[in-house]
């Protein structure tokens, strides 16, 4: 059998459905904002493995860095997008409307931070500089989230905004004392012990886990195409638990990772099923974001806590 009839078969259809499912039935246009976030990666299995079209969508993936996701949204480019929790509450603020859909992915030790060898805490970083993507991103908001667990402001350090790609590729360089990032450049500094450290990661605080969501006028006019990209979503994470070897190399070939290397960086997060799901927004979605709305409203990203309640829909994994 062929990697390519493996995997269709793997996804439920033949080959020949595979290749004709556009010819099959109307395909809904949907074109999603992403990163190279190992958390991600299942959108692209489901794009490349021919899920989505099977289940009707006509899906473009784009590589869209977190600071200007949601202006893709605002100006019609992409449709959905997926992102932290707490971007959204940022992105309503800015007036950028969304509703959460379904949760991808909670991070266990995926995200971090790196320091110098010779900084022995949080709290050691008073004055020094620190690498991290711009206010309103996942990185940025990781950094206040720990500085205020050890009593500290964004304001005790020196912040140079850099993506989490070139903000671990600088550390190793010898640049900043200290860096935001996540798999799988995370991997690249734990590597690199000569550089450094990393001094926390999300097992030490637990608060990054990402959601897709799409604008209300898109989940207006194709209910349908919600609910299949939905089904489609846990489709793929059936198929990475039918044949992970193969999964793992479609989704590395995706961040120029060989299929081992993505594995490892894998390991480092959990994905989330339709059970997860469905216990996610049952409280724990609404405990974080109440907590997250504080801190963002704290350190001046937002001006006025949401109505938190108008950001999900939740009937596409609990109903009603």
């Amino acid at each position: 059998m062929t990697g390519l009839k493996r995997i269709a078969a793997l996804a439920g259809i033949g080959l020949t459905g595979l290749i004709a499912a556009g010819a099959a039935q109307a395909q809904t246009k949907v074109a999603i904002g992403i990163s190279g976030w190992t958390g991600f990666a299942p959108l692209v299995l489901a794009k490349e493995a021919g899920i989505f079209a099977k289940n009707g969508l006509d899906v473009t993936i784009k590589k869209i860095p977190q600071k200007d996701r949601h202006l893709a949204m605002a100006s019609g480019d992409i449709q959905c997008a997926a992102t932290t929790v707490e971007t959204w509450i940022v992105w309503d603020g800015a007036g950028v409307k969304s509703k959460q859909i379904f949760q991808l992915d909670k991070s266990y030790g995926a995200d971090g931070m790196v320091t110098r060898s010779a900084i022995g805490s949080i709290k050691d970083l008073k004055g020094k500089t620190v690498a991290a993507s711009a206010p309103g991103t996942s990185p940025y908001f990781a950094l206040a989230w720990m500085l205020k667990e050890n009593g500290m402001s964004v304001k005790d350090v020196t912040v140079v905004n850099m993506e989490p790609g070139p903000a671990a590729q600088a550390f190793i360089a010898g640049q900043n004392d200290a860096a935001l990032t996540y798999e799988p450049y995370l991997s690249a500094v734990r590597e690199k012990p000569e550089a450094g450290k990393i001094i926390a990661t999300t097992l030490d605080y637990p608060m990054v886990m990402d959601t897709l969501g799409c604008t209300p006028a898109f989940l207006a006019a194709n209910d349908d195409a919600a609910k299949a990209l939905t089904k489609s979503y846990f489709e793929a994470l059936d198929l990475i638990k039918a044949d992970k070897d193969k999964a793992y190399g479609i989704m590395g070939a995706d961040v120029k990772q060989s299929g081992e290397q993505f594995g490892k960086s894998a390991a480092y997060l959990r994905w989330s099923d339709a059970a997860g799901n469905k216990t996610f927004f049952s409280g724990e979605w609404q405990a974080f974001s109440a907590k997250a709305a504080d801190l963002l409203l704290e350190i001046g990203l937002i001006k006025a806590k949401p109505d938190l309640g108008t950001l999900i829909e939740t009937k596409y994994v609990i109903g009603g």
